[in-house]
């Protein structure tokens, strides 16, 4: 083979057997990796194996376009064909695949080179292709964007999101791959819920295309069409059969059995199949001969550090003073719009809520910066994670309820990813008040504690909001920011100028010594600290000497906070959120594991599930007002 085929062309017999070799190669080296490791999923993996093979030898080889490969499971068919191609080690994969202490995980990995986003839960990956098609439209290249799922995938409610978003804005460079074998883990795709793929695609007003997934003439026809759709985000139907390429497996997958979806076939019932995927002197040629052809190669794949400094004009902070009280999503907006003023890949993003959470100050002034995403949130979640990777600092909003809880499968898998999205929830806990207990995020928190690489943030006023939202867009990392609804005065000093001035610079898990005092220490968080300086008042006047430290992150502590808790020896933590995974219960783990020693321990959070009612009747009501934190206080110092 001389040349690689033009889109819109026939391939001719030297490309088709070129191919015919290539993917050959992959399923023996498929087959080797799951007879040695005795795990993984071998039948999607073989269904799905020609179509990658001839995109990526065909089109990436040439272009490093990109490719997300949503059912992640298939990782043996994306590790083959990279090993074919000499993007990475393929005799590494096939002896550690799935082996304790290998890159080659059970599903796609971001730790080979090559792979753009790693997955596993379904769905995710659409929406993360459907980002990168986006941004490369936001650059104004012709670059297309490859995706691949499953047909048993199309029932994620995710997908759905993703696809009316695609047609939304027009994604005419996004060519999607549906693996149309029919059949899904535990049967038949029939069996267990019979949808219709290309309807449902139809319906979402997609360009549709039916191909034989397994015929390089038909693959290649289905790619041109695709290139020359305009207007619409294209799929592709690949009608294939589980396990095909292997007799034993192909077998089951002809009659829909899911007998391989997951089973590892053992050594000695493989014998014969790997020795008819042998290749001859002349397939290896073949072979050999592409690989001089190979124009692009992936980068080492590098994961920055995480609160390492982002190069971004942050802009300069907004000052609100005494007179002007607001609340922290009308300062987010504002830090937003200005930093977006300065930096083009700075944008927003927002389920259908940009008037409550803030972003319209972006959509109005920034419109090329602002995306809207519907009531979508897994699909915005998982396009900021890919929008991230583009090199965009992506801000996507939505109430805490909703960004916590529908949308934290999404936010884990960028945080696998080592993503860089700032997640900036508003209208949490009791702060919103009349909307009940559906939208009071009192658990939202505590959803992010155990992300490893996702740093969590609460503001205490509008001053410490802007201040954290610009830390958070010049440090890469996920962040989870969350915040009230209601309006809160400025904090000041103790002379009556502002605490959180001009001259304050936030740190990741800054805390800041608020009054100073002697008898207990005050822990407080968020919209609360208002409250607690209320309540310092009152137990000024019954002669208690309190300290107040402001805490910022449930899940860093600095020397601040411990010097006063060592100094008083008595804690109350206070703070709009359930005590179980909030600060109540972070702060009481630091204390006890760094050995630290108290005399008293209290918390006071939200206990319950409350109904509705004005903030700060729901506070008194729960004792997280002023008179309750004082009478707790009281209790402690008894």
């Amino acid at each position: 083979m001389k040349t690689l085929p033009q889109i819109g062309k026939s391939l001719e017999k030297e490309h088709l057997d070129f191919l015919k070799a290539f993917a050959k190669s992959c399923r023996k080296s498929i087959m080797e990796m799951l007879i040695n490791s005795q795990s993984g999923h071998p039948g999607g993996s073989l269904s799905s194996l020609d179509y990658l093979a001839a995109i990526y030898t065909l089109i990436v080889s040439q272009t490093g376009e990109k490719v997300v490969v949503s059912n992640g499971h298939i990782s043996p068919a994306v590790y083959s064909v990279l090993g074919e191609m000499g993007y990475t080690d393929k005799n590494e994969a096939i002896k550690t695949f799935r082996k304790a202490g290998s890159h080659f995980e059970g599903h796609i990995t971001r730790h080979i080179d090559g792979v753009t986003y790693g997955t596993g839960p379904l769905g995710i990956g659409v929406s993360v292709a459907s980002s990168f098609a986006l941004a490369e439209k936001m650059e104004k290249t012709e670059k297309k964007v490859f995706a691949l799922m499953g047909d048993g995938e199309v029932q994620e409610g995710q997908v759905h999101e993703m696809i009316q978003f695609s047609k939304h804005h027009k994604l005419d460079n996004l060519i999607l791959f549906v693996d149309y074998n029919q059949v899904q883990l535990t049967s038949s795709l029939k069996e267990i819920q019979d949808i219709d793929v290309q309807k449902i695609f139809e319906g979402g007003h997609w360009h549709v295309i039916n191909i034989d997934a397994h015929n390089f003439s038909d693959i290649w026809a289905g790619l041109s069409a695709a290139y020359l759709n305009k207007g619409t985000p294209t799929v592709i139907l690949g009608h294939s059969i589980m396990g095909k390429g292997v007799e034993a497996l192909e077998i089951d997958g002809r009659a829909y059995k899911s007998t391989w979806h997951g089973k590892a076939p053992k050594a000695e019932e493989s014998e014969k199949d790997l020795k008819d995927l042998k290749l001859s002197e002349e397939e290896e040629s073949l072979i050999k001969n592409f690989l001089t052809l190979i124009k692009w190669h992936p980068e080492k794949t590098k994961y920055p550090k995480l609160l390492s400094e982002v190069k971004i004009n942050t802009g300069t902070p907004i000052l609100y003073d005494k007179d002007n009280t607001t609340d922290c999503r009308t300062a987010y907006g504002k830090a937003l719009v200005d930093m977006a003023k300065f930096n083009l890949k700075v944008v927003a993003l927002t389920a259908d809520l940009k008037t409550s959470v803030m972003t319209k100050f972006v959509s109005e002034e920034r419109p090329e910066q602002y995306i809207e995403c519907g009531i979508g949130e897994q699909n915005m979640v998982s396009m900021s994670g890919g929008l991230s990777l583009n090199g965009y600092v992506p801000f996507c909003s939505t109430f805490g309820a909703f960004m916590s809880s529908r949308a934290k499968d999404q936010a884990r898998v960028n945080d696998i990813n080592y993503c860089n999205v700032k997640m900036v929830a508003t209208h949490c806990g009791l702060s919103v008040g009349e909307d009940g207990p559906t939208h009071q995020a009192i658990d939202d928190a505590g959803s992010f504690l155990g992300m490893f690489n996702t740093m969590t943030l609460e503001p205490a006023d509008p001053n410490q909001t802007d201040r954290m939202i610009r830390y958070a867009a010049s440090h890469y990392g996920n962040f989870y920011v969350r915040m009230g609804r209601h309006k809160i005065p400025s904090i000041l000093k103790e002379d009556g100028t502002i605490f959180y001035g001009t001259d304050y610079k936030y740190e990741y898990g800054k805390c800041d010594l608020l009054r100073e005092g002697k008898s207990i220490t005050i822990a407080a968080m968020g919209s609360l600290v208002t409250e607690a300086l209320k309540a310092f008042e009152i137990l000024k006047k019954q002669g208690v000497s309190a300290e107040i430290v402001v805490v910022s992150s449930i899940k860093k502590f600095d020397d601040t906070l411990i010097k006063s808790i060592k100094k008083t020896g008595k804690v109350l933590t206070v703070e709009d959120h359930n005590t179980l995974s909030g600060l109540g219960a972070t702060l009481a783990r630091h204390l006890e594991s760094n050995e630290i020693k108290i005399e008293k321990y209290e918390m006071l959070g939200v206990e319950s599930y409350q109904l509705s009612g004005k903030p700060e009747e729901l506070y008194e009501m729960n004792g997280l007002a002023a008179n309750g934190i004082a009478k707790t206080c009281a209790e402690i110092l008894k």
